[in-house]
């Protein structure tokens, strides 16, 4: 049975929750393998919207197991917050698992995430200001605090006393802020021991041995391709490997256990916060895709910057991810527009280039190339079959695929559960 990779092509918001949940009732468990609250899905059941930001989406699907795997950052007080939402709502919750070596996100992780982001003003990145970059920081410099230490006082002491030996200098004599006092933050992650115990093992052994039987597992990433810290448009990125080998080491599994990588497509494009977006449009247009999409963050509540597809983009995430397959998403926003515009290249300089650019100022100064594809009027979101879509509608989404370098194996037609269409099988 296979193990699957489900992850963002664009800058995130692609519809990770929907093509989650639409595979959740299939699979054995659901796995998030990197970020933290700093993600926001948003899936639609029956009536019912929920808005999940640290659980798997596969918490919703009755037979499923939900796995917060140890590349992920994980707030506390966020996670027991989220969890007594859906509990209150009926969603049974008790089969989550949290591997113990994930990292915890502090008190002063979210202190210093926004006083941070204060200072830098003009230049700042665009965070959540949820502390996710700063603890990310600590477990690469190894003074970081993880969900296991929540158990060991002694050892949880030590280890934010040695972090917050050097922030609270940083805040005193940088920033003009007052100290943390250790206690204060000892005595507060103590408090989410005993909530939090139950949910904790040692997710790696548990995935390798359901995938040594033939489990189905599906791995989810957060935010999307061009955010991951290596691939994306750094510095403007997230502080993690959003991208399919962030999977491998996020989770715990290696790469040969890995039979498919899914990318979720925006049928236009997205993105929030502060960065280069070559498509984005600041015209009617613009707003109309806004406000018809829906387009505002899950998690940050901001407005979404939005434009045309962007098939350079889409390329790239194809070559980095090795994606086998695409699921489509919000193809029913571009209804009613007479001729759609795709970007096929950029221009940089009087240069026409196809693939994109590894130098972050070309980028910058990158010019959308468009193709333009004439637009459908009839309404989709009833659409079951790909031939029940307007012949410009299937021609716009193999234009697309064609482009992509990928096969779209579903397409999003709507919110709901049910409003999609599968061309393909993921399993």
């Amino acid at each position: 049975m296979p193990a699957l990779v489900l992850l963002g092509a664009q800058w995130g918001d692609e519809g990770k929750g929907k093509a989650t949940d639409l595979l959740g009732g299939s699979v054995d468990y659901v796995v998030r393998y990197q970020g933290g609250n700093n993600a926001g899905h948003t899936v639609v059941v029956g009536d019912q919207k929920y808005a999940l930001h640290l659980l798997p989406s596969g918490i919703l699907s009755p037979g499923c197991v939900p796995v917060i795997g140890n590349g992920v950052v994980v707030d506390p007080a966020v996670l027991l917050s989220e969890l007594s939402g859906l509990e209150e709502r009926g969603v049974d919750t008790s089969k989550l698992l949290i591997s113990g070596n994930a990292h915890l996100i502090t008190p002063y992780h979210t202190t210093m995430d926004k006083v941070t982001e204060r200072f830098l003003g003009k230049r700042r990145i665009g965070t959540t200001g949820r502390g996710i970059g700063p603890t990310y920081a600590d477990k690469i410099n190894r003074v970081g605090i993880r969900v296991q230490d929540l158990f060991d006082e002694s050892i949880l002491t030590q280890k934010v006393e040695a972090a917050l030996d050097q922030k609270n200098q940083i805040l005193a004599k940088l920033y003009n802020r007052r100290a943390i006092a250790v206690e204060q933050v000892v005595e507060e992650l103590l408090g989410y021991a005993d909530a939090l115990r139950g949910y904790v093992c040692d997710t790696t052994l548990l995935l390798n041995d359901a995938l040594d039987q033939d489990k189905v597992v599906l791995f989810e990433g957060g935010q999307g391709t061009l955010l991951d810290v290596d691939h994306g448009t750094y510095p403007f990125v997230t502080s993690s490997n959003p991208t399919a080998g962030g999977a491998c080491t996020g989770a715990g599994v290696g790469p040969t256990r890995i039979d498919r990588v899914i990318g979720i497509l925006k049928a236009y494009t997205t993105r929030v916060g502060a960065g280069p977006f070559p498509t984005e449009l600041f015209d009617e247009d613009g707003e109309k895709l806004r406000t018809i999409g829906g387009e505002r963050g899950v998690t940050t509540g901001r407005d979404r910057r939005c434009g045309w597809f962007d098939a350079v983009i889409a390329r790239y995430a194809t070559r980095v991810n090795g994606l086998t397959d695409f699921f489509l998403t919000k193809l029913d926003v571009l209804t009613g527009w007479e001729s759609i515009p795709v970007c096929v290249a950029y221009e940089i300089d009087g240069r026409r280039v196809t693939e994109l650019p590894y130098n972050q100022t070309d980028f910058h100064h990158a010019k959308p190339v468009y193709e333009m594809l004439p637009g459908w009027s009839e309404d989709i979101s009833g659409a079951k079959e790909f031939s029940d879509l307007p012949k410009n509608a299937q021609a716009y989404v193999k234009a697309l695929e064609e482009m992509s370098g990928a096969p779209v194996s579903a397409i999003g037609v709507g919110p709901g559960r049910d409003e999609t269409i599968q061309i393909n099988s993921f399993l």
